[in-house]
């Protein structure tokens, strides 16, 4: 279950750094027009790729993982009321950030005894 748990978790890790802050911290065209779409400046671009980096860097560390998972849910909650409130489609934009979040927790209960103790889902 522990390597299944890491594996997932760098995969996560993965996608936060390289298809999600990346093209932000560049100023990619990838990821000005998604900002657009939602009304967010595009002043707040590197912020928010750097906010991505810092939870991707937490949730992947052992001992800061908790509070990465945490941190990384209140960004996908965000990312999920600015597509909600532009009624962007919803299985395909607003609902990533439910997936990407359970995928976040599997990730951490997998890899992790003492969250598997607080959700002991398995006998």
């Amino acid at each position: 279950m522990r390597i299944a748990g890491w594996v997932l978790s760098a995969l996560i890790g993965l996608f936060l750094a390289i298809a999600s802050a990346a093209p932000k911290l560049l100023g990619l065209e990838a990821a000005l027009e998604p900002m657009q779409v939602v009304g967010w400046p595009v002043k707040y671009l590197v912020l928010i790729g750097a906010i991505e980096v810092g939870c991707a860097v937490l949730f992947l560390t052992p001992r800061t993982a908790l509070l990465g998972a945490v941190l990384t849910t209140g960004l996908l909650g965000a990312a999920l009321a600015a597509n909600l409130r532009v009624d962007n489609p919803l299985f395909s934009h607003t609902l990533f950030s439910i997936y990407l979040g359970v995928a976040v927790w599997v990730a951490l209960w997998l890899r992790e005894d003492k969250v598997r103790a607080v959700f002991p889902f398995v006998r």
